[in-house]
């Protein structure tokens, strides 16, 4: 265990080739490319947490049937100022770094006053976002920095703050049919205010492209803020929902406090501290109305609850019905702090909390005058209620769909519409993922895969060419093994059956991640040739596949449940 959670990953800037077992679909070709914490020791100094390490970008590419592998640490500036000094250098969240013990007072003295204000780390290890044809690392502050999708290589840091008042931004964007991205930041006691802002970036078009050094961000806009209930302790927030017409933001009271903020620095607290859950408040689902760019006025309220990621969302017949993952407190994070993180971990840590996904339906459509105490929800496919409150607002009571999963993807094409398939892994009561499950909203069953000594990442569903249903694709999951002699691989499942297609072993140390992205090979730049492809050429390398999966390496279990 202690492998996994090593304080430094190996980089492989150079194209690996895979063994591939099995057969990938021909029309697969594309690349995968995953983010999370690759290096937590620097020099003598060592990370606090495990959300804290240098970003390490890893991909998967996919061609003519042959895999590739690569992986490279992002060049943030962050990374950089660390590694010539040798030391941590720059905060992190559960991390406060200090200055150098041999400056002068003066030097420590301006570091405690410019910490009171912090400006965030652009250490954007949580996701790979897209925004028009260009791809991104990011995080959940203002900072997100441009990649190379072919190479790993890090390009232009752009800085959301100078074209909208946010200090931090969601992970998780949404982009729709028109090609924009949507995304919701928080603005902290800007002119006197706090609020949540929803912005919009419209796709590249002529004139929007860089150039002269202009970004394309000059055409944000931004098109809807909602002041925050409280002037210093803002929601946090780590994704929001989106339907047809609808933006769905969800202010829990999981708050950061923002001046317990100011003075961490000065306290010797790192900022995770400051984070702080209330469970004695209400957790309020905002609604804003993409038509009219307003929220909606109606008031709805649930019971205090931790989410950090949203499934789906979509509208019927006059209701909203909005699926999220949540828990009843903020103890997960808690468990991956480095001094946790020990041999025992997978057989010793537990989850105090355990993720539930549920269902919430909020009414679009009722009577102002309706009698306190009515359920104003008419949707005879769920025992999901939102009642009337006697102060008007609606007391929103859920359906508990499954317990137990995290790291949730659907078919992106069902995004904001009716659907039916949840992929993601099964947790339980441990963090550690040992399956991946697809789960059936409608039947309530469950397909697994599963593999001893295995951990899964999140669950990426790929559509097939001209697909007819839902679950008519692919799943695309990057396993870590616990066992030193059994290699890491890409596994490739059947996303209607959930029997495996094939995997791709890599002879690396594949580190954990958080979030990623599938581009199809469509969609990736064509004036500039791959390295893969190029490397490929030049080296004469043959492809590595073998026709049949071998029996001796599946210890995989398909389950079905309930059939």
């Amino acid at each position: 265990m202690e492998r996994l959670f090593s304080r430094s990953k190996q980089e492989h800037p150079e194209p690996v080739q895979a063994e591939v077992h099995g057969e990938i679909p021909s029309w697969m070709e594309g690349v995968l490319i995953r983010n999370g914490p690759g290096m937590h020791k620097i020099g003598e100094t060592e990370y606090n947490h495990w959300f804290d390490g240098m970003a390490l970008l890893h991909s998967f590419t996919i061609k003519n049937g042959d895999v590739f592998y690569r992986s490279k640490y992002l060049r943030s500036d962050t990374y950089n100022r660390n590694v010539e000094a040798n030391r941590i250098v720059v905060s992190e969240f559960g991390t406060m770094a200090y200055p150098d013990p041999c400056k002068n007072i003066f030097a420590k003295a301006f570091s405690y006053l410019s910490h009171t204000i912090p400006e965030f780390t652009d250490n954007c290890l949580i996701n790979i976002i897209r925004n028009g044809e260009d791809y991104y690392a990011s995080s959940e502050v203002n900072f997100i920095r441009k990649i190379d999708p072919q190479t790993l290589e890090t390009l232009e840091k752009v800085d959301y703050s100078k074209y909208a008042a946010v200090n931090l931004a969601t992970a998780h964007p949404h982009y729709d049919s028109a090609g924009n991205t949507l995304n919701m930041g928080t603005s902290i006691v800007n002119k006197g205010k706090t609020k949540y802002i929803l912005f919009q970036i419209p796709p590249s078009a002529p004139g929007s492209k860089p150039k002269g050094g202009k970004p394309f961000l000059k055409n944000l806009e931004v098109v809807c803020s909602i002041p925050s209930r409280s002037l210093l302790q803002p929601s946090y927030s780590h994704s929001f929902g989106i339907s047809e017409n609808y933006i769905l933001f969800i202010e829990q009271p999981f708050k950061l406090d923002i001046l317990k903020m100011a003075t961490a620095y000065v306290r010797g607290v790192s900022w995770a501290s400051c984070l702080v859950f209330h469970k004695d408040e209400k957790t309020w689902i905002h609604l804003v109305d993409r038509r009219s760019k307003k929220e909606v006025p109606a008031k709805f309220c649930t019971d205090a609850l931790v989410v950090f990621h949203h499934v789906n969302a979509y509208e019927e017949n006059g209701h909203l019905v909005l699926d999220l993952i949540s828990y009843k407190d903020n103890s997960l994070y808690d468990l991956f702090y480095l001094k946790n993180l020990d041999g025992n971990f997978e057989n010793t840590a537990k989850i105090p909390s355990v993720p539930c996904c549920k269902r919430f339906v909020v009414p679009l459509q009722f009577d102002k005058d309706a009698e306190v105490n009515s359920n104003l929800v008419h949707l005879p496919s769920t025992t999901a209620s939102a009642v009337k409150e006697k102060d008007d607002s609606v007391y929103c009571q859920p359906e508990i769909l499954c317990e137990g999963i995290e790291l949730p993807r659907i078919n992106y094409d069902y995004n904001g519409r009716k659907y039916r398939y949840i992929y993601a892994v099964e947790v339980k009561w441990t963090p550690v993922p040992t399956q991946i499950i697809k789960f059936d909203i409608l039947s309530k069953r469950k397909l697994h895969w599963e593999e001893e000594h295995c951990w899964p990442a999140e669950p990426v569903f790929v559509p097939s060419p001209n697909a007819k249903e839902e679950d008519d694709g692919i799943i695309l999951s990057t396993i870590v093994t616990t066992q030193p002699q059994k290699p890491p691989f890409l596994l490739i499942l059947d996303a209607k059956t959930f029997k495996e297609r094939a995997r791709a072993t890599v002879n690396v140390e594949l580190h954990l991640d958080l979030h990623g992205i599938f581009i199809p090979e469509k969609d990736l730049k064509t004036e500039q040739e791959t390295e893969v492809e190029g490397g490929h050429e030049s080296k004469g390398c043959p492809s590595n596949k073998t026709n049949n999966i071998p029996e001796t390496s599946l210890l995989a279990k398909q389950q079905m449940e309930g059939l």
